[in-house]
């Protein structure tokens, strides 16, 4: 959810799922755990399942504020994986607001490739980075590093193998031969980048290849697997500063 509220005023209720959310502007209390609470800009809440909850602006002109919920079981999944042992006792988070850059972020980029049409692999990735950046900070649960180098050398394999093709997770923890979730944390601790990421470099250096040989930039866009040219431009101008259109014009002699 994402949502401007000025004058709803949540009844006490829960969820069933964990839930994270962000505020983004403005102020809004609630009461939790016992206490009343205020997240103001920038700040996270963090509920746990079935905890009882209200809520309501602190600030006249209301507030805005993202929010996931995200199922037990899937946090259960991510950290049994991260822990390097089978299913334990579910985190359960002691403070209801927390002021971490790291966790906020997190936050947003999940709803945004949840919301944003993002492809499995995205979504997965940033889900295993909410979650952990959410309970390394809110429990002090310890996190494993990942895969080993083995596993992570079949899975670069495959990203170079693949092409423009999209890679699901599941295909990518397969060639691995370990879980998605460790796949992630390994390949992100060896590479510097997850494996979405990695991939969309390997298009990016296989579309200025294919520009310097003189292809038009929509054709350039679909050989290397991006949506369209502007999907291709948007990454282009973020990667390397420039757009393909003056990468080309600079390449001519």
């Amino acid at each position: 959810m994402h949502a401007h509220l000025r004058e709803h005023v949540y009844h006490r209720h829960s969820h069933e799922a964990y839930s994270f959310g962000v505020t983004e502007e403005g102020a809004q209390s609630f009461s939790c755990r016992g206490g009343a609470h205020t997240s103001a800009t920038g700040l996270v809440m963090t509920f746990n399942p079935d905890e009882p909850h209200d809520g309501r602006t602190a600030d006249e002109l209301g507030f805005t504020y993202r929010i996931v919920h995200i199922g037990p079981e899937l946090v259960g999944q991510v950290l049994a994986d991260a822990a390097g042992r089978g299913s334990g006792p579910l985190p359960l988070f002691t403070e209801p607001v927390l002021d971490d850059v790291r966790a906020a972020r997190a936050i947003r980029r999940l709803h945004h490739g949840l919301t944003g049409g993002a492809d499995a692999l995205v979504r997965d990735e940033r889900l295993t980075e909410a979650v952990l950046a959410l309970v390394g900070r809110g429990t002090g649960q310890r996190i494993s590093v990942g895969a080993a180098g083995g596993a992570l050398a079949r899975a670069r394999a495959l990203l170079l193998d693949a092409g423009p093709r999209a890679v699901s997770p599941e295909e990518l923890a397969a060639a691995a031969g370990c879980s998605r979730f460790a796949l992630y944390r390994g390949f992100k601790a060896a590479y510097g980048l997850g494996p979405s990421d990695y991939q969309r470099q390997l298009r990016l250096r296989e579309a200025r290849r294919l520009i310097l040989r003189g292809q038009g930039l929509a054709e350039v866009a679909t050989a290397t697997g991006f949506t369209d040219q502007s999907h291709l431009n948007r990454w282009f101008l973020r990667c390397y500063g420039i757009t393909p259109g003056a990468f080309r014009a600079g390449a001519q002699p």
